[in-house]
Parts: C-alpha cells; sequence; structure tokens
C-alpha cells in the first residue's frame, strides 16, 4: 500500500466517523436525549457522545461500519476500550461536579443504514 493510499484511508476512516457521530447525535435527539458533549477528550482518550436522559448521564460509543466482514461495530468496543471510556468519563465527572450523579455506558453501532441503540452496553 502507497503512503498516498493509507492518508487517503484514514481520511476516509475519519470522515465516515464524523458522519456517524452526526447520525447517532441525530438519532438520539429524536429519542429525547439532551445531548450534553461531542468529542470530550482529555489526556487519556475520548467520548463521542455525553447526553442525559432522566437524570441519567449517559457515555456513548459511536461505532460505525458498512459490513460485516470484521464484525459487528460494537464488537470493537472491547474490554480495553470500556476501560478508557470509563476513566474518561470519570475525569468528566469530577470536572463537572457530578460525581454523584447515576451514569450509563452505550453504545451506537451503525452498520450500513441500520442504527442499534446499545443501553447499558457494558
Amino acid at each position: 500500500m502507497y503512503k498516498y493510499d493509507k492518508q487517503y484511508k484514514n481520511v476516509k476512516n475519519k470522515i465516515e466517523g464524523i458522519g456517524g457521530e452526526i447520525l447517532a447525535v441525530n438519532f438520539l435527539k429524536n429519542k429525547k436525549y439532551k445531548i450534553l458533549e461531542t468529542n470530550f477528550s482529555n489526556h487519556i482518550g475520548e467520548i463521542d457522545i455525553i447526553a442525559e436522559k432522566k437524570g441519567v448521564i449517559v457515555f456513548v460509543e459511536v461505532k460505525r461500519r458498512q459490513t460485516l466482514q470484521y464484525g459487528r461495530p460494537i464488537e470493537a468496543v472491547d474490554k480495553r476500550k470500556q476501560a478508557k471510556i470509563r476513566k474518561v468519563a470519570e475525569i468528566y465527572l469530577m470536572l463537572k461536579n457530578k460525581t454523584l450523579s447515576d451514569v450509563r455506558f452505550d453504545v451506537v453501532e451503525i452498520l450500513g443504514n441500520e442504527i442499534n441503540h446499545v443501553e447499558n452496553a457494558f
């Protein structure tokens, strides 16, 4: 693979990821979630969407794939990724003085044109 091909693939993946996050935000808004933050990041990592519904703060990881060639999108949220998201979430809660809030970790997986919201994914 040429350097140009790798750069193109990285840009293409980034654009698809951003598009997936926009789809997920709109999907959650339609389900009456209040979007608090998108792409919250710190030195540990990033959380795609932080939302709130019925007093529960929901940390959402968005995964998008076009096909099942590499498995379902949610399968990419492995134990290592979950641990990283939890650490970033802890910092968010401390920064926002919400350490006593009820929290949940969801995954919005997008496969082609299908959106699946998995509540309490981990």
